[in-house]
């Protein structure tokens, strides 16, 4: 991962041309930094030789098909550049996510930051890391715990709803736009809770083993463990279960289920 972050992302960070940006769906971009990665890393992926099935961002877009049965057997899954808008932008944050995936459950996972070189790694039962020193999650210790809740997805009405339940105990906070960066902010004492509504599997397979690792909370709305492949919708997550259970009671309890109601009938 450092590798390819030194060779193909930073090199075009703030200097990526007009025709190496482009939509690749309403609202979502794609560069070839991106691209490349992902392609560098499936070779690195390869290279182990463990037999596993590799699963990209990007290859995943062109294909969807590369998705079916991805909670089955070993899996890589590879985001090869997290907060691409960010970086197309010229801003941070950014990452790179790897996670090993069996039969739908995590078993290790990696988050780097190019910018900084941060990594953050996670193996199951075995603990949390970050650049080799074992890592704890802490809460904020702020009067008003922290939430950021990417509620961009939903509709307006649902929207409103949401923060209108958090504001009664949390100070909201923007989102970084880069799961690569909400799973650490957790661990690290920035955020207290964290909201997901699209929960693509790349985006959170490392960061889920990461912060519950680290001793932190993780669930699906339902209130199911995290499952790569599963049923469960969205995700609600938490640097420890005192913030996990008051956030919940707002958004999953109190609003009538503000969330769950609506999700069922989506």
């Amino acid at each position: 991962m450092r590798r390819v972050a030194a060779a193909v992302v930073m090199p075009r960070f703030r200097a990526l041309a007009a025709h190496e940006i482009v939509e690749k769906s309403p609202g979502e971009v794609v560069t070839t930094a991106d691209r490349e990665a992902e392609l560098r890393l499936h070779e690195g992926l390869m290279a182990l030789g463990l037999g596993a099935r590799i699963i990209g961002e990007e290859a995943a877009s062109r294909d969807p098909a590369l998705l079916d049965r991805v909670g089955e057997g070993l899996v890589w899954l590879v985001d090869p550049l997290d907060g691409t808008a960010n970086f197309a932008a010229g801003h941070g944050p950014f990452g790179m996510m790897i996670a090993l995936v069996e039969d739908g459950e995590p078993l290790a996972g990696w988050m780097l930051d190019p910018q900084s070189g941060r990594l953050c790694h996670a193996e199951r039962g075995k603990g949390a890391w970050c650049d080799g020193a074992r890592v704890s999650a802490r809460a904020s210790d702020s009067a008003r715990p922290v939430a950021a809740l990417a509620t961009q997805f939903m509709g307006a009405a649902r929207r409103e709803r949401v923060h209108a339940a958090a504001r009664r105990r949390f100070a909201q906070v923007p989102i970084p736009r880069c799961a690569a960066e909400s799973y650490p902010r957790l661990v690290f004492g920035s955020n207290d809770v964290a909201l997901f509504q699209r929960i693509l599997p790349w985006d959170h397979a490392p960061g889920v083993l990461f912060l519950t690792e680290a001793g932190g909370h993780a669930t699906h709305w339902n209130r199911a463990p995290y499952r790569v492949g599963g049923e469960g919708a969205g995700l609600l997550v938490a640097a420890d279960a005192r913030h996990w259970e008051a956030a919940a009671e707002l958004l999953l309890v109190t609003g009538g289920a503000l969330i769950d109601m609506e999700t069922r009938a989506a």
